[in-house]
């Protein structure tokens, strides 16, 4: 049994592929219309290239063994499809007891060799391209159903596995003679609706080019290699394979993720095909060819190894790797769209919606003989990708095409004609090429003769210049000899002055010092004086028998036991309010549970309680204590009150909002500090007066300063989400940006948390949403400073972000920054179109997918790029 290079499972087939025709059976047999290749027979000795040939579409189905994963999984289950190849149909079994009998060209078995596969589907075909036909040989079929081992297996290791294009290539130089044929190939692939030269990967943009009469397509820039040797060829099919692009998805390890295109471009002479005739045919066939000029036969092998289709839910495709999925199921759709016009002889056959559809028109309905493979798996629980498989083997069926012959005149032979002509031309040409020799000859003396008089001219003119120059130089040194003595001179004077202004300086300097010196020497002798008088008054105080009780004594006394007093209270107070904070930390740390409203309330009770009971200002003062843990508490005390909005107007005007940005200042506090201060402001900033008062107290700056140097997200995300908040402000744009507030906030997308970037996506959708009121107000013109500052690269990157609240901010952005032409170029080369065109298309939400379509239409640079790309909204 063949080894199967993909092991893995089939996937979906694209949702967008049309259903079967209504009117077609399951069991309707489609029997070959196909006609003997007819060679002409006249004494002319060529054939007609207008004679035409009719031709229908052959398909066989290969049935792919199954793969260890289906063994496992489909232990318990039966196959879903039965081959009868003896009767060339197979059954697809609906359930346990109904099925559909499908016939086809060819039925072939999970042990069909390589080589039976070749001689039923492809050697039919090579065998009509080496007689000047063209041909085609396609596999089509679910991821992982064993197209790319059936076509392009190189059987390195197992001759026995070689695939078609192996085999085929092998029939085509054992029948070709190198006196006079050529055989030539390029190798492409279709990857993302984009043609690449698999033989050379810089060439990654080839064009599709249709002659106008004859419609027949071609790719001029593909890259030609002329095959001398199987060797050779081997080593052009292994190039191509390792450009081809494959991924590993949960289907097959190595999906093709592109449809490749191998095309052979074979010369053959009739001459030489015609060769091998009786001896005494020889002479009345030599003089028949005497008579009429050789022709020349072109034909065109084509093998087409698609892409399979796959669902998402089952491959696992996402990000570059969905995409490409959606690529490929868009392109085998348009091929199923023009099988479906071409089976039901539809006028119109939609060619252009694809460039895979373009590059197949003469394979289907064209001239070419066309032979399809189609692949499917036994698995049941693909059952529903298989019949769609099936069915579409079954719709190509019905499609005829014209084969013709392509045949061309050996014009060397006409040459013998126009001998005579010819010499003539050559006399004439001697003739004229005399005459233009006198002329060089003469143009040549004329130009030497005023060469040299330019010379001498150019000499006389060089001497003058040059006296000229050396006058010049020595009238410069004068000047600058006399102006040299003069600053001398000047240089003397002014360091004898300056000599004098010193010494009286440092006179000065002395005088200085000595007076400052006594001022110091009164200082410490009026320290002394006050020091012996304390500590008398102390003796007085503890031996009152000695010094007397004094009345000036007693009254410090009493002062100093008030203020005993009052530190007490104070300390007391102190103590209060920290056993409060420490009992609203806690209920503030317990898990969730059903009471969590109760909880929430409670804690707000107690915040409200002891802002009451201790005084907004004294709670303001503990932000500045020496003690942390008493700062901490009290900036967190801060930070819930300011959490409530009936709370901020006291705050502010009590100086809570300057406490907190002096926090900010400080930077020997904690990160702990800086983080809640940090969230307060936050909170303190959703009102547009305190937004003010923040820009005025030099708040973006701290602000900034806090996002460069914390690390933890959570304080990232409080910083992030109060520069958010100053962003939806119009007044406060440009001073925003010049503080450094735009750097700022790109600067925290480092920490790469999705908390702080969904903060930095708002900031930027309010940014973008403030300068799009700015622009239709007319009161600026000038592009967007979150451009200026490069926020697009991130902005482009993060629009189809996995979380859902920072796609939908970029994507609002995107919209906004796109509104004004100015903004336009940047977007465009910045890559930001084409992610609005995704917007437009696939945005969840319906205002924004409409605003997305205005601006793309409403833009003249965003037009004219989308009609030069062919993209349509």
């Amino acid at each position: 049994m063949a080894s199967y290079r993909n092991s893995r499972g089939p996937a979906k087939l694209d949702r967008t592929q049309p259903p079967p025709p209504a009117n077609l059976r399951a069991s309707t047999s489609f029997k070959s219309k196909t006609s003997n290749v007819r060679r002409s027979s006249s004494g002319s000795g060529f054939k007609d290239s207008d004679e035409s040939v009719s031709g229908r579409v052959r398909v066989a189905v290969r049935l792919r063994p199954k793969n260890a994963e289906e063994m496992v999984a489909d232990a318990d289950f039966a196959d879903c499809l039965e081959l009868q190849p003896e009767f060339k149909r197979l059954k697809l079994r609906k359930n346990n007891w109904d099925s559909d009998t499908y016939e086809f060209d060819e039925v072939l078995t999970e042990s069909a060799s390589q080589k039976r596969v070749y001689e039923v589907v492809a050697k039919p075909v090579v065998e009509s391209v080496l007689d000047g036909y063209n041909g085609t040989v396609m596999a089509y079929g679910q991821t992982g159903t064993g197209k790319t081992f059936t076509l392009g297996r190189l059987g390195d290791e197992d001759t026995s596995a070689r695939g078609i294009m192996v085999r085929a290539m092998e029939d085509i130089l054992a029948n070709v003679s190198w006196d006079s044929d050529s055989v030539m190939i390029s190798y492409l692939q279709l990857y993302m609706e984009t043609i690449q030269d698999l033989l050379n990967p810089t060439n990654d943009n080839i064009s599709i080019v249709e002659d106008p009469k004859t419609g027949d397509v071609s790719v001029p820039a593909a890259t030609l290699v002329d095959i001398r040797t199987h060797h050779d060829f081997m080593e052009l099919l292994r190039l191509g394979e390792a450009h081809r692009v494959a991924a590993n998805t949960k289907l097959n390890t190595e999906s093709s993720r592109s449809h490749a295109i191998l095309m052979v471009h074979i010369k053959r002479s009739v001459t030489d095909m015609e060769s091998e005739i009786s001896s005494e045919n020889y002479h009345s066939l030599h003089m028949s060819r005497s008579s009429k000029p050789p022709i020349i036969r072109k034909g065109k092998l084509v093998v087409v190894d698609l892409a399979g289709s796959e669902r998402a839910h089952k491959s696992g495709s996402e990000g570059h790797t969905l995409e490409e999925a959606k690529s490929i199921n868009l392109s085998l759709s348009a091929l199923g769209k023009c099988i479906n016009a071409l089976a039901e002889n539809s006028p119109h056959v939609p060619v252009r919606d694809s460039k895979l559809t373009r590059l197949l028109k003469d394979s289907f309905g064209g001239t070419a003989r066309t032979s399809l493979i189609v692949t499917v798996g036994p698995s049941p629980r693909h059952r529903a990708e298989t019949t769609s498989t099936i069915l579409f083997g079954q719709r190509a069926m019905k499609v005829e095409n014209m084969l013709k012959i392509k045949e061309e005149f050996d014009y060397k032979s006409l040459c013998r004609r126009h001998e005579t002509q010819i010499d003539k031309l050559i006399a004439e040409n001697e003739r004229q090429q005399k005459a233009f020799e006198d002329e060089i000859e003469r143009a040549t003396i004329e130009a030497q003769q005023r060469i040299s008089e330019a010379e001498i001219n150019y000499k006389e003119a060089l001497e003058r210049e040059k006296v000229k120059c050396q006058m010049d130089y020595m009238e410069s040194i004068k000047k600058l000899e006399e102006k040299w003595m003069n600053n001398h001179l000047k240089h003397a004077t002014n360091g004898f002055n300056n000599g004098n202004r010193g010494g009286e300086g440092n006179d000065h300097a002395n005088e200085e010092i000595t007076e400052l010196k006594l001022k110091l020497q009164k200082e410490i002798t009026l320290r002394k004086q006050a020091e012996e008088e304390l500590q008398n008054l102390k003796n007085s105080q503890f031996h009152p028998t000695e010094a007397g009780v004094n009345a000036d004594v007693i009254k410090l006394q009493n002062l100093l036991d008030e203020e005993t007093r009052q530190k007490q209270k104070l300390e007391d107070e102190v103590l209060l309010l920290q056993s409060r904070l420490s009992q609203v930390t806690f209920s503030s740390g317990q898990p969730r549970n059903s009471q969590l409203d109760n909880q929430g309330n409670g804690e707000r009770t107690s915040i409200a309680n002891l802002h009451e009971h201790v005084g907004l200002q004294k709670i303001l003062s503990l932000l500045e204590s020496e003690d942390p843990n008493v700062r901490l508490h009290a900036v967190k005390v801060v930070a819930n009150l300011a959490a409530e909005d009936t709370n901020q107007e006291r705050i502010v005007e009590a100086g809570g909002l300057s406490s907190l940005l002096e926090l900010l200042r400080s930077r020997s506090f904690d990160e702990v500090i800086c983080r809640i201060a940090a969230g307060a402001i936050a909170n303190l900033a959703m009102n547009e007066a305190n937004q003010e008062l923040i820009m005025a107290q030099d708040g973006i700056s701290l602000l900034a300063m806090t996002a460069a140097d914390a690390e933890d997200p959570q304080t990232l995300r409080m910083v992030a989400g109060a520069i958010a908040n100053l962003c939806g402000n119009d007044k406060l744009q440009t001073r925003l940006r010049s503080e450094g507030g735009i750097k700022a906030l790109l600067g925290m997308v480092r920490s790469r948390h999705p908390d702080v970037l969904s903060q930095v996506a708002r900031g930027v959708a309010n940014f973008a949403k403030c300068e799009s009121r700015t622009f239709s107000k007319g009161n600026k013109n000038n592009r967007s400073l979150l451009i200026e500052d490069g926020a697009l690269p991130w902005i482009v990157q993060n629009a189809n972000n996995d979380a859902s609240i920072i796609r939908r901010h970029i994507e609002l952005a995107l919209c906004h920054l796109a509104q004004h032409e100015v903004n336009a170029k940047d977007m465009v080369s910045g890559g930001a179109l084409w992610e609005l065109v995704r917007i437009s298309r696939d945005c969840s939400r319906e205002d924004i997918r409409a605003l997305a379509r205005r601006t793309l239409t409403s833009s003249q640079t965003f037009s004219s790029e989308l009609r030069r790309l062919r993209v349509e909204i």
